[in-house]
């Protein structure tokens, strides 16, 4: 194992190890915040986005992922970074990564920072590493621009609160969806630890933006809000257990995001752990579920009635769809907004140009496409003036035939030739 730090690694190989060791934190995303440049500061931040994502204008921003440490106290069998695993270790300063996040801003590399760390000696003392960090970027070298930093289950409060008036927005991983799960894989921690700092911060939050009314220049606490990550497939914690936890945060807690992460295999001889190749498709049902939450009114009760895990072949909407027959079809010049959030096809952004639309005249289905509306699922649960789109059966089982996406097994494959020619009379051929 190699642990070295200050003068005795260079800065180049600490970077390799930390930014990599960094990879498997997937809870950043854009700023949500913004802050426009000042005379004597570095730097500004936008709300169009930070880290892996892409701006109105279609530039991609970045921000310098890294660790401020990967030794750890620790031993969860599902990190990396795991204590008994033995791989090259290193440690920043604080003062070596404000010099390289301002650097590599100078450079035009980055346009804000994202950092956390492994739990060196302990809690506190990892904290107190974040928190001064933050400092020096902030007062020394007058840095303006996006941070995301992690608050560290265990540590003081005082330190936490110090720290998020540094940054911009906080996460707090949860990691693993139940207590039963943690104690499991991750006995150093405990579901009280996580949830204190999320409190905390909740509350903070809400405290500082009640002062803001009243003094216009009262500080501000971690203005962008704060995410959790939860690892996913490393437990056999169901959907359902993942979708309830993930809407019970929003909702006490408030969370602007939950962060789902397909368990990567890592080298560990802990006898549950799987060994296969990451459930990345089930990761991305996840996060569809968690946008029909967030955005689409569903309430995880309504996507787990019949089953505990979402299907892997249909996005969760049109499989909520077709368990609900006696719903459809909807009337798109009468239905209201919520109605239209429900129907396959019709995202947020194509039920507001209807609502807006349809208070000029009726729309039929040539104004749906040009406004958005994908017609290729929607016209199974939509009538325009009490129109239908096709005279095809709407069964369920034919809707589950028609709307799979990934086909698996040989019956699928086979069914989906004779559906493919179906579909030619689903719609006229202007609005396949």
């Amino acid at each position: 194992m190699l642990y070295q730090r200050g003068g005795e690694m260079e800065t180049i190989h600490k970077l390799k190890i930390l930014t990599d060791s960094a990879k498997y934190d997937v809870a950043c995303t854009s700023s949500g915040v913004s802050r426009s440049g000042k005379p004597g500061r570095l730097g500004n931040t936008d709300i169009t986005g930070i880290c892996h994502s892409f701006a109105g204008d279609g530039r991609c921003i970045s921000l310098l992922k890294i660790l401020q440490t990967n030794v750890c106290v620790y031993d969860c069998q599902y990190c990396i970074n795991r204590r008994s695993n033995d791989i090259p270790r290193a440690v920043f300063t604080p003062r070596e990564v404000a010099e390289l996040t301002i650097n590599f801003y100078k450079r035009n590399y980055i346009e804000g920072l994202f950092l956390s760390s492994a739990i060196l000696k302990s809690p506190d003392h990892t904290m107190e590493m974040l928190y001064e960090t933050l400092r020096i970027v902030r007062e020394e070298y007058l840095f303006n621009g996006y941070i995301h930093v992690k608050a560290i289950p265990g540590a003081d409060r005082d330190l936490i609160f110090r720290t998020g008036l540094l940054a911009d927005r906080m996460s707090v991983n949860i990691e693993l969806p139940s207590a039963h799960s943690l104690k499991s894989l991750a006995p150093d921690k405990a579901k009280e630890d996580i949830l204190r700092p999320m409190s905390l911060l909740d509350k903070a939050i809400t405290q500082t933006k009640n002062e803001l009314t009243l003094f216009r220049h009262a500080p501000k606490f971690v203005p962008a809000g704060q995410s959790t990550q939860m690892i996913i497939g490393a437990t056999p914690d169901s959907d359902k257990q993942i979708v309830s936890l993930a809407q019970g945060l929003y909702r006490k807690y408030k969370l602007k995001r939950v962060f789902y992460s397909a368990y990567m295999p890592v080298q560990t001889d802990h006898p549950t752990l799987p060994s296969d190749n990451p459930p990345l498709l089930r990761e991305h049902r996840l996060y569809q579920a968690d946008w029909l939450l967030r955005f689409y009114g569903f309430q995880s009760e309504e996507m787990f009635e019949n089953n505990m895990d979402l299907d892997l072949n249909m996005d969760p909407k049109c499989s909520w769809a077709i368990q609900h027959p006696e719903i459809f079809p909807v009337e798109i010049n009468t239905a209201d907004y919520y109605t239209l959030l429900r129907v396959p096809g019709i995202g947020v952004l194509s039920a507001q140009r209807i609502a807006a639309a349809r208070r000029s005249g009726k729309l039929s289905f040539e104004h749906l496409k040009k406004i958005g509306v994908v017609l290729k699922r929607a016209g199974y649960f939509i009538t325009c003036e009490g129109k239908h789109c096709t005279n095809l059966s709407l069964s369920p089982e034919a809707l589950t035939m028609r709307l799979t996406e990934n086909k698996i097994g040989e019956g699928y494959a086979q069914l989906s030739l004779v559906d493919t020619q179906a579909d030619t009379a689903l719609l006229p051929a202007k609005y396949s």
